[in-house]
């Protein structure tokens, strides 16, 4: 059920944004920024939902739709899920951000460290240099698989 309900927004997201927005870009974009998701985070094989962080820094490559930088995320719960990774950052469109994410994972005092991946879309509503808007994101790594939907808060310089 919350999965149907994950997937019906984010066709909502981008069927609004598609017939909102054309292809080019009507501003030129920070460029660097620094992210911040906030969300709760649903755990699919456990069936629990934690309070989780994402946060992010990227660099804009210049006349192009792309960015790249690095990524950190914190779950709080037992499991003291921490998350780094390269983000690569794709806007195909004004104000839509996506994002992929590579990384490790690593949890609580264990040693033992996975591969995770992180996709993150944002909707971003844009004023001056701060933005916020939706964010949904898709997670795996070897333990489980998380989903979130909560607020993107960014700052851009």
């Amino acid at each position: 059920m919350r999965a149907s309900i994950l997937l019906t927004f984010l066709t909502a997201l981008f069927s609004l944004n598609t017939f909102a927005q054309t292809t080019e870009h009507t501003h030129e974009h920070h460029v660097y920024e620094i992210g911040i998701a906030n969300a709760p985070v649903y755990f699919l094989k456990e069936n629990v939902i934690a309070y989780g962080l994402h946060v992010h820094l990227i660099k804009k490559i210049a006349h192009t739709k792309f960015g790249i930088g690095l990524g950190y995320e914190k779950i709080f719960d037992e499991h003291k899920h921490n998350t780094i990774g390269l983000v690569v950052n794709y806007s195909p469109i004004d104000k839509l951000s996506l994002n992929a994410s590579p990384g490790i994972t690593f949890e609580g005092d264990e040693s033992e460290i996975n591969f995770a991946l992180h996709l993150e879309t944002s909707y971003e509503f844009e004023f001056d240099n701060f933005h916020l808007g939706p964010v949904v994101e898709f997670a795996y790594d070897p333990e489980d698989i998380h989903l979130s939907l909560g607020l993107h808060v960014g700052i851009g310089f």
